[in-house]
């Protein structure tokens, strides 16, 4: 794997080149100062990864992002920042992940596991696409409520349904409303791990508490979390549901 870092601090470069060769080993590793030295590394030869300063002063991180995004497609870039509130900026600019100064291991840890991840991903997916067009599918969500950016793993969203005129999303930290449609959120969620059971309602598979008896011939459930809530399933979807929670 090669990897580039660029950071106009030097301590800031060495210690974290320590620390993702002491977690890879295998790693090449190259180093820059600024935005300039981004663009050049950019250029001489294709990168998996970019850990990038957002503030190096000379270029702005947007325009570093783009350029970066345009010579290296395939690279994934980590925004590094001593700032957390730049995580709603590197979700927006399209970056896979932050890291915080100082580093933690751990931490760098679970971006290097992501983005090796993500590369198996997209090798399965691209050979996919070329038979199937399988569906590309997202790990965050950006979730506009009340004036805020709330950034949600997707795998913490329990179930999302119609309200008003959008939507609610239920997570495993709170509720959150924005003006989207559930269709929206359908085409954009995972089809192996969201299942929409009524017209009105999206769950998370892996967040089912139970499913019971309701009413005359249907069926409700009760999601892990919101065990106080009770979801009806459409009668169309019940057998369906029952085939992605038993694997039958």
């Amino acid at each position: 794997m090669r990897i580039a870092i660029v950071d106009d601090e030097r301590p800031a470069r060495s210690e974290l080149r320590h620390q993702i060769q002491e977690l890879l080993k295998e790693a090449e590793i190259v180093e820059g100062d600024s935005g300039a030295a981004a663009l050049q590394i950019a250029g001489d030869g294709k990168y998996e990864l970019f850990f990038l300063d957002i503030n190096l002063g000379d270029i702005s991180g947007t325009v570093l992002v783009n350029a970066i995004h345009n010579m290296q497609p395939q690279a994934k870039i980590i925004f590094v920042t001593a700032y957390s509130e730049y995580a709603v900026e590197a979700f927006e600019l399209g970056v896979e992940d932050y890291v915080m100064k100082p580093f933690d291991q751990k931490r760098i840890q679970k971006v290097l596991d992501r983005c090796k991840v993500g590369r198996k991903e997209e090798n399965a997916q691209h050979a996919d696409s070329q038979s199937q067009g399988k569906q590309a599918t997202i790990r965050r969500l950006a979730i506009n409520s009340d004036g805020r950016t709330i950034i949600e793993n997707v795998e913490d969203i329990v179930y999302i349904e119609t309200y008003n005129r959008g939507c609610k999303i239920y997570t495993t930290e709170g509720e959150y409303c924005e003006n989207k449609s559930i269709g929206e959120y359908e085409k954009k969620l995972d089809p192996e791990q969201f299942f929409r059971i009524h017209k009105s309602i999206i769950i998370n598979l892996d967040k089912v508490r139970e499913v019971f008896p309701w009413g005359s011939n249907s069926f409700s459930l009760r999601m892990r979390g919101y065990e106080d809530q009770i979801l009806p399933i459409a009668r169309d979807k019940t057998r369906i549901l029952k085939q992605h929670l038993m694997g039958l």
